[in-house]
């Protein structure tokens, strides 16, 4: 099992304007294999609660738990995936992939077999040997999820990872990943502020509300896949789109009023 739960998860931030409540008592649970999407208002948390479940911060409450381990600091069995591509512009695009299999002193044979495969998977074929600079936006994001897949993490999280990309690449990218998803049944978290890429990626979209951030919508996508984007054309995801657009714009009018009357 690759389950990932949050329990009474908050998180506060001391300022000089005094506390700051990010998160407040988040309890969810994402199944093993089940591609989950985050969404909610700039601000409400998204990539703080991601951050906790990676290990990179300590909620100030709760705990978070991957197939029932603590996950208190980053581990092989969580991958992340940044909108920054986080590629190491000395190594080529196979020695980038290859590197946490390098720290794992994974045999060189076996190491070239699984970089070789996810080269051909994300479509990298030519670029082996080419280094970060030589790459477009869409590729280095490709050699990054290649990297995190080639550790067989449990978890993959992602924090907008295709946030910097033009629209055509955005969609590709998105088609991309869902393959792969249907390919290795990764459990996914995923943050994005794209509504849209949300309900063609996700099982399951949580909205989040303005801060402090809460749960306050989980919404089944019950949209068949495989997908394509016809599917973005069709009444369902329409109506399921309008939903969530009016959720977030809910919160959004909250934390506007809020800020107004501190002004």
């Amino acid at each position: 099992m690759s389950e990932i739960r949050f329990v009474d998860v908050a998180m506060r931030f001391k300022t000089r304007r005094g506390e700051v409540r990010a998160l407040e008592r988040i309890s969810l649970t994402v199944p093993d294999g089940q591609f989950a999407c985050l969404v909610g208002p700039s601000g409400c948390g998204k990539s703080t609660l991601l951050s906790v479940a990676a290990g990179l911060v300590t909620p100030t409450e709760g705990e978070v738990l991957v197939d029932g381990n603590p996950a208190f600091t980053p581990g092989a069995d969580r991958g992340m995936v940044f909108q920054s591509y986080s590629l190491y512009p000395w190594l080529s695009v196979r020695r980038n992939i290859e590197f946490g299999l390098e720290i794992k002193r994974t045999p060189k044979a076996e190491r070239n077999r699984q970089s070789s495969e996810l080269i051909n998977l994300m479509k990298l074929d030519g670029f082996a040997d080419a280094f970060p600079k030589a790459l477009s936006g869409g590729m280095k994001q490709r050699v990054a999820i290649a990297r995190a897949l080639a550790n067989d993490p449990q978890v993959l999280l992602m924090d907008e990872p295709f946030g910097a990309l033009d629209a055509l690449t955005r969609q590709i990218m998105q088609e991309l990943l869902t393959d792969l998803w249907q390919r290795y049944r990764k459990t996914v978290l995923f943050v994005t502020h794209d509504i849209d890429e949300a309900i063609f990626l996700g099982d399951v979209i949580y909205v989040m509300t303005t801060r402090p951030g809460r749960i306050r919508t989980t919404l089944t996508v019950d949209i068949p896949r495989p997908r394509s984007f016809d599917t973005l054309k069709t009444m369902h995801f329409n109506e399921l789109r309008n939903q969530v657009v009016g959720i977030i714009h809910e919160e959004s009018m909250k934390a506007v009023e809020s800020e107004l009357a501190r002004a």
